[in-house]
């Protein structure tokens, strides 16, 4: 698959560019993210936002940083600003060319004028790195580095105010500027001694985010600058300038951080290194020494569910089993009786504490099944205890042995709301907490069996085939040939939705390999997508194929018609189950279609979710941890089923409790397969 390419010719049109973003993060919840010609687009955008305390919020500190080339007593202003739905200044009309590896560099000329931009994020550290090259220049220049401050919360926007300091104080190199008390100073330097820095405080009103005005949201700020740097720079020579939290002690430690950074980044040469350069992104160290993953960018935090469904594709694929096994503890760490803490609870998210035994199953093949019961064992049963329990009269295991779910607010996946209602309540017994319910006691006992905990197996041996049997009967639909979405004590929901996947697509099954075939067929003729897994069939007269930008239309789609991709890997998974190599053209067809969304919303990542009908415009966040993770997941899948990886991998030691899964299915495999060709 290729790598990034971008077409210079329309680097100045604004439909091309603004539409492209741009993403780097420090790893510690920290990050710059803009348009490519950094034109802010979103009140989410700014060089530096970042953290000030140990809470999950994030600022925007410093939103922009304006340059001005001068020759000849001429002043050409590089930025690009809206403002009442015009653009001023425009200079995006000098931008050249714009590369994204090894850092985002973009390339600006103003006639005898060549200079370029580089934008470096710092790794572990609040600071962003921008070294200015002059690359052409037939005459003197000058160059004026103008910074426009927020000091705001990232969903909040700021408004012109007599409480803030305008004042820019003087330390080695530049200057200090803090607009609240509560918020850290930012000192901002540079690597030229003789750069001046002129105090001149002024509010700059009605900057215009047009993203926001798209979604149905405040879109308008004043920001604040203090003054500006200004400075000679001669052909050939770079400066760099550095905004931090932290001072820098001198121009040659700022020079010596910025190469030492820029020498250790990845080149993003095709489509799998950006990919894992942006899961990358997704794991972060926080103080305390707390490790978590972010949803995605640029509004999310960290959710529970999604950190389980992403980390096996975000971290294991390319063998971060430390990164993964610090996040779980992380998350374990706060856990009580059972329970996960926040939106990890079942009593918010139904099933989010069952996703924990799928990520299990994943990190067991780096780690080992007695490493995973010794060091989650006690977690596991303290789970399937708690659920047994009852998290209040909402969620609880029924005599039947299905988990129930019901509550005022939704308990799925499926939660969004739109004018204050459910979109999809889904109460009663959904389909996908019922598989997940089911593959935890069996993978579960399977472990338990092996490590000699006899207890706990005479106390759960009978779970597994009670929950089976009652599956089969409320939620297998014979005549239609797929599973119900949910059913409770009125209802049989027949909706053909993406939830099914996971009663397909996890190691323990409920299915026989016959349900199975049926089953993924009709999500292939219903829901599969060049993006996805559709969540709801084009055929249901709720279905909400393509929409716009607004809030409310995002709300009605995305659980109604978009395609997600986190469920597609799930169904890749079961397809190769059934028919191992011959699947590898089709799974291969399926990953490569995503190769062009590198390079259409965020540059080098993966937007959270899909229009379902063509031409599947990308929504949601624009990069986004369980899509970057599904499709490191259908990577590692087509890796494993290649022939020759096959062959090195029959040959060696496998794991014992997937042995024996497989050795159960093997008599049936054979002819499924036969009648999967037909």
């Amino acid at each position: 698959m290729s790598g990034l390419t971008f077409d210079k010719r329309e680097l100045g049109n604004l439909e091309y560019s603004l539409d492209r973003e741009m993403l780097a993060t420090d790893r510690r919840g920290g990050y710059m993210s803009t348009t490519i010609v950094c034109c802010n687009t979103r009140k989410y955008h700014g060089l530096m936002v970042a953290p000030i305390d140990q809470s999950d919020r994030t600022y925007v500190l410093l939103s922009s940083l304006d340059e001005t080339i001068v020759q000849h007593d001429q002043s050409f202003n590089l930025a690009l600003h809206r403002y009442n739905g015009a653009y001023e200044p425009r200079g995006h009309k000098y931008i050249t060319d714009f590369e994204y590896t090894p850092t985002p560099t973009i390339t600006y000329r103003v006639g005898g004028v060549i200079l370029r931009k580089e934008l470096l994020w710092i790794h572990k550290r609040t600071q962003l790195m921008i070294r200015y090259t002059l690359v052409d220049a037939h005459s003197e220049t000058t160059l004026r580095l103008r910074p426009l401050l927020a000091f705001r919360d990232k969903h909040a926007l700021s408004k012109a105010n007599m409480e803030a300091d305008g004042r820019a104080y003087p330390i080695p190199y530049g200057v200090k500027c803090k607009l609240y008390e509560g918020f850290p100073w930012l000192y901002m330097q540079l690597s030229k001694e003789e750069a001046e820095f002129i105090p001149a405080p002024d509010w700059y009103y009605n900057f215009e985010y047009h993203k926001e005005i798209l979604r149905g949201y405040e879109a308008h700020e004043d920001l604040l600058t203090t003054g500006y740097f200004e400075f000679k720079i001669k052909k050939g020579e770079s400066v760099i300038f550095s905004a931090a939290t932290d001072m820098m002690a001198s121009p040659e430690t700022i020079s010596a951080v910025y190469e030492a950074s820029l020498a250790r980044r990845t080149h993003k040469i095709d489509f799998l290194s950006c990919l894992r350069h942006s899961a990358r992104q997704f794991v972060i160290r926080r103080p305390e020494n707390r490790t978590e993953v972010i949803a995605g960018y640029p509004w999310f935090g960290s959710f529970t569910r999604d950190s389980f469904i992403a980390l096996p594709g975000i971290t294991l694929t390319q063998g971060y089993k430390e990164d993964c096994i610090e996040v779980l503890d992380t998350l374990i760490r706060d856990m009580h009786d059972g329970d996960f803490a926040g939106n990890g609870s079942a009593k918010v998210a139904a099933d989010a504490p069952l996703w924990l035994f799928y990520t299990l199953q994943q990190l067991e093949k780096h780690i080992g099944a007695k490493e995973i019961w010794a060091k989650y064992g006690e977690v596991m049963k303290s789970i399937l205890e708690a659920y047994r329990r009852g998290h209040g009269e909402e969620v609880k295991l029924h005599d039947n042995g299905l988990v129930w779910a019901s509550a005022e607010h939704p308990l799925t996946w499926m939660a969004t709301r739109v004018d204050g209602q459910p979109l999809t309540p889904r109460r009663g017994y959904p389909v996908e907490l019922q598989a997940l319910w089911y593959n935890a006691v069996s993978y579960t006992l399977a472990l338990a069996k092996k490590q000699g905990d006899k207890a706990f197996v005479a106390e759960w041996k009978e779970a597994p085939a009670k929950c089976k049997a009652s599956f089969i009967q409320k939620f297998w639909l014979e005549e239609e040939g797929y599973l119900a979405d949910y059913v409770n004590y009125d209802e049989v929901n027949k909706y053909i939705r993406c939830n099914m996947v996971v009663a397909c697509g996890l190691d323990f099954k409920m299915l026989d390999d016959s349900q199975l075939v049926r089953a993924l067929m009709t999500m292939r003729d219903h829901l599969l997508t060049p993006r996805g897994l559709r969540t709801l069939s084009p055929r249901n007269p709720h279905y909400e194929p393509s929409y716009r930008e607004d809030q409310r239309s995002q709300d009605l789609a995305s659980r109604n018609g978009s395609a997600w991709i986190w469920p597609l890997s799930l169904y890749v998974k079961a397809c190769f189950e059934l028919s191992g190599e011959s699947f590898l053209s089709d799974a291969r067809a399926l990953l490569e279609a995503f190769d062009e969304e590198l390079q259409t919303k965020c540059v080098g990542s993966i937007s959270e979710r899909f229009e379902g009908d063509p031409s599947y415009n990308p929504r949601g966040g624009v990069s986004h941890a369980t899509s970057v993770g599904g499709l490191l997941l259908i990577n590692e899948l087509i890796e494993k089923y290649e022939p020759k990886r096959r062959t090195r991998k029959c040959a060696a030691k496998r794991d014992e409790t997937q042995c024996e899964a497989e050795a159960e299915a093997k008599p049936k495999r054979k002819c499924v397969r036969k009648s999967a060709k037909k």
